[in-house]
């Protein structure tokens, strides 16, 4: 990743992606690259769809309000997705755009709100979170774009979650202790599940549904506490130092 040009602009498309390929741009997409960027005929720009990778294209049949992309060759393979669900309890509307991005960075695979007793905010605008999340990956350089998933009430999760993936729940009321250690003899072998709670946190009963997992680590993330969107970015640089991908090389470029 250190020889990626993190100058170029870069542009989320869903078109299938391939060398040759011409895209035809939605309105947004042109207003964007024409109206904001202020790009013309035969600028450059890198293209990527979450599938296929990320290619090289140049902007063609520019007019006042339209363009067309040529795409050219690909610069980087597309990685396939960590199995790292970020679960959390929505938050109002602009700490949750925070969150979504904030998530994505931290190479979350898939969001999933999930709604406990103490959720303030039950109804989730997901093609919000999703456009936060596209906007966090062209600025940042992602390719594997996490999934947003529907929200799901807390029960119906746990029932559904299966016994071998690893579920890491924060918890304020959780012994203060080194995360780090408490991660540190797990074995992953069917993806991990980080939860964070609403504030206020679980209630008695969510925390003994919890604790009653066969495969679950409750995490304290210090002595202070945390806002949810600040308990996202920590939680999720432990899980990436303590058993993610910091811990291997990057994929190399095309």
């Amino acid at each position: 990743m250190s020889a990626y040009d993190f100058t170029a602009q870069r542009l989320f498309v869903r078109d299938d992606l391939a060398p040759g390929a011409e895209l035809t741009l939605t309105a947004e997409a042109s207003n964007y690259l024409l109206n904001v960027l202020r790009m013309r005929e035969g600028a450059a720009i890198h293209v990527f769809n979450g599938r296929d990778g990320e290619f090289r294209a140049t902007l063609f049949d520019v007019s006042r309000r339209a363009a067309r992309l040529r795409v050219a060759q690909r610069l980087r393979v597309q990685p396939e997705r960590a199995d790292l669900d970020y679960c959390f309890a929505p938050l109002k509307q602009a700490r949750l755009d925070y969150m979504a991005q904030k998530a994505t960075e931290m190479g979350a695979g898939r969001l999933i709100p999930v709604i406990t007793h103490r959720t303030q905010v039950r109804r989730i605008n997901s093609a919000r979170l999703e456009s936060n999340v596209i906007e966090a990956a062209e600025q940042c350089g992602v390719l594997a774009v996490p999934e947003v998933a529907a929200a799901i009430e807390l029960p119906d999760f746990l029932a559904r979650l299966p016994a071998e993936r690893l579920l890491v729940f924060c918890d304020e009321r959780a012994a203060l202790a080194n995360p780090m250690d408490a991660l540190a003899d797990r074995v992953v072998e069917e993806g991990v599940s980080v939860l964070i709670g609403p504030e206020g946190g679980f209630d008695d009963a969510e925390r003994a549904a919890l604790g009653r997992l066969p495969n679950v680590v409750r995490l304290s993330l210090g002595p202070r506490v945390l806002r949810a969107d600040t308990a996202a970015v920590a939680a999720l640089a432990i899980i990436q130092a303590a058993i993610g991908d910091w811990r291997s090389p990057a994929p190399s470029d095309v």
